[in-house]
């Protein structure tokens, strides 16, 4: 797994303005979704879901280095929350440990993750399952306070009781180290069950164009799947940083099918591509995008615990492709 050490260049017009809406979504989804995108808009929304939990805050996160946050849910377990953590061990427990102990002496449940996944690379918060003040969050991001200013992410917040469901049963047995196949709820895609197909399904299905931002792209079905569009004649942009030209096999694989691939050079600050969202078929009556925790590589979809979503959202397809097209154009063409 190629987990982020650096930063790019910081470009001004990646960070274009941006507000969270919140909204009725379509029959594809049930409740409200909201997307939150980061860096422009800071963690403030995720703050205020913690602080809003009245009754349970179940959290996976594969990094978490955020006094705020660590403060919040131990302030959440002293006003009476049931607060059960898990944090992933395998490939990041020297980051973890401080908020494991600190989550540990204030009274919340937090456990290592199970071994049995590769990396427990999940990025979930979930408040009040079961209530009508439940939500969970989805995010692309780790609560890790030092990439926060400089890395492109998104989060969907969400009150969509199937996938709440979904979410906590898996949950559950992941706090216990048990086996489960998660259930997808009306939109989730799992690691390492669902994801690599669902993925698949987006990309094959394109019509028009694919839009697409990653930290990594090393799977060989999701490369050949964008070579093979492009190939189709869909027009599909890629923004990612060069991590030492990590992925140029993969990239010269991509233009010469085609495709269109822009990076921004990997250096120790500034603006870093951490997202992992697709937008397909903007501004058709088909149109997509998925936003989840999933990188392109065979490890994140066939080997880890991820968790992202799947949405038709039309307010938030719009922003998500605002916001990449501008990351896109802001980079330099491979």
């Amino acid at each position: 797994m190629n987990i982020r050490s650096k930063r790019s260049s910081f470009v001004k017009a990646a960070l274009a303005a941006a507000c969270v809406f919140s909204f009725a979504v379509p029959a594809f989804a049930q409740g409200t979704q909201t997307l939150v995108i980061e860096p422009d808009q800071g963690l403030t929304s995720i703050y205020n879901l913690i602080n809003a939990a009245k009754s349970t805050i179940d959290m996976t996160m594969y990094e978490l280095q955020d006094t705020t946050a660590q403060n919040d849910l131990c302030n959440a377990v002293a006003r009476g929350v049931k607060v059960r953590v898990i944090l992933d061990v395998n490939l990041e427990k020297s980051n973890n440990t401080a908020a494991y102990n600190q989550l540990k002496s204030c009274g919340a449940s937090v456990t290592w993750a199970w071994t049995h996944y590769q990396a427990t690379h999940q990025k979930t918060i979930t408040i009040d399952a079961g209530t009508s003040n439940a939500q969970t969050a989805i995010m692309t991001l780790n609560l890790t306070s030092r990439y926060y200013s400089t890395s492109r992410d998104f989060a969907v917040i969400e009150n969509d009781s199937k996938d709440i469901a979904a979410i906590e049963a898996t949950f559950s047995k992941d706090f216990a180290h048990a086996s489960v196949t998660p259930t997808n709820g009306d939109d989730l895609v799992w690691s390492p069950t669902n994801s690599q197909t669902s993925l698949l399904n987006i990309i094959n299905n394109a019509q028009t164009s694919l839009l697409v931002e990653n930290e990594e792209m090393s799977d060989s079905a999701i490369v050949n799947a964008l070579a093979n569009a492009c190939s189709k004649g869909v027009s599909v942009n890629i923004a990612m940083v060069n991590d030492d030209n990590d992925y140029a096999s993969e990239f010269d694989t991509l233009t010469n099918a085609g495709c269109n691939v822009s990076t921004y050079p990997d250096t120790s600050t500034g603006f870093y591509i951490h997202a992992k969202a697709i937008v397909a078929d903007y501004g058709t009556a088909h149109q997509v995008a998925f936003v989840g925790s999933e990188n392109f590589s065979s490890a994140s979809l066939t080997e880890n615990r991820e968790l992202g979503l799947t949405t038709t959202n039309a307010s938030i397809i719009s922003q998500l492709e605002s916001t990449m097209s501008n990351d896109y154009a802001g980079g330099t063409p491979w």
